[in-house]
């Protein structure tokens, strides 16, 4: 975790103070807290003063994240924080749960951007919840949307700007060339991330995938941040132009799938035949998936083709 310059956040903790200070926040209740992904600056006014007031931070890293809070110049003692990660899950949930028993408020953060997302969090959240108590989340920083904001995203027809996130792919080469494989029939845009030591492998296996446009964030929001927009066809070159792309933390969005390219006459040819046997809405959404033809512009057709004259 990295500032991209030293600061003081003395002021910071005086104003989370006076912003959120007057709200109301329950005992016996689980924060989940984002933190920053690179950028101190990036934590929000109520987080600084739900890390204030808790009773204790369960965490994926005890150092992390006591050199996290001493940097925002809050102190924590040893007892009052406790290790959560995802190899004691599970076991370490039930010890923050008895916390919440005495009433105690606890807050969960990952070691950086928002829990539960790629990040240990939700089987500790499930576990709460169903141990009957209030689960509060504390919104902010996340490699996924600060990517996304990013990118550009811009899909033809129904997919807008939808993103389905698949985080890391599987490590092993046939598994990682098998789900990209699953990928390329995917219209939707796919958030990925990668750790350096794997990054050139994922780099390889999404090549094969031509000329879908992938944008690649490394190290967001920190000092050497770098975003680029290349076809997956030219990622694997875009990284071995210079070692420093492949250090750091990585996010990356494949963009959606092109629509299939189409003239209108065929869209409106399958149209016109459907028209004949099914409702106009079916009929339109059945031609679309058959001739790649945007929807709307299918639909318009209809419309015009029942106001024409029979013969």
């Amino acid at each position: 975790m990295t500032s991209l310059a030293p600061a003081s956040f003395g002021a910071a903790l005086q104003a989370a103070r006076d912003a959120a200070g007057a709200q109301h926040y329950p005992q016996a209740t689980l924060y989940v807290v984002a933190t920053p992904i690179g950028n101190l600056a990036d934590i929000t006014l109520r987080a600084l003063h739900v890390l204030q007031t808790v009773d204790a931070v369960a965490c994926e890293d005890t150092r992390h994240t006591q050199s996290l809070l001493r940097a925002y110049g809050i102190e924590r003692t040893s007892a009052q924080l406790l290790a959560l990660h995802q190899h004691n899950e599970a076991e370490a949930a039930q010890s923050v749960i008895a916390r919440l028993a005495n009433g105690e408020r606890v807050a969960y953060v990952s070691d950086a951007g928002t829990p539960g997302v790629s990040d240990p969090g939700a089987r500790l959240v499930a576990a709460v919840r169903e141990a009957g108590y209030r689960v509060l989340p504390l919104p902010g920083a996340s490699s996924v949307t600060t990517l996304v904001g990013a990118a550009g995203l811009v899909a033809a027809g129904d997919a807008g700007s939808a993103f389905v996130f698949a985080g890391f792919l599987p490590s092993k080469a046939g598994e990682r060339d098998a789900a990209v494989l699953e990928l390329a029939d995917e219209p939707r845009s796919v958030v990925l991330l990668e750790a350096p030591h794997r990054i050139e492998a994922l780099a390889r296996a999404l090549a094969t995938l031509g000329d879908r446009q992938i944008t690649v964030g490394r190290e967001l929001t920190k000092q050497f941040e770098e975003i680029a927009t290349v076809t997956a066809a030219a990622l694997p070159d875009w990284f071995a132009a210079s070692r420093d792309r492949t250090r750091g933390e990585f996010a990356l969005v494949l963009h959606p799938k092109p629509a299939a390219t189409d003239d209108g006459v065929e869209g409106e040819r399958v149209l016109r035949l459907l028209l004949a046997e099914l409702p106009l809405k079916s009929a339109v959404r059945v031609a679309a998936e058959i001739s790649g033809a945007p929807r709307n512009a299918l639909y318009d057709a209809a419309l015009r083709m029942r106001e024409e004259p029979n013969d």
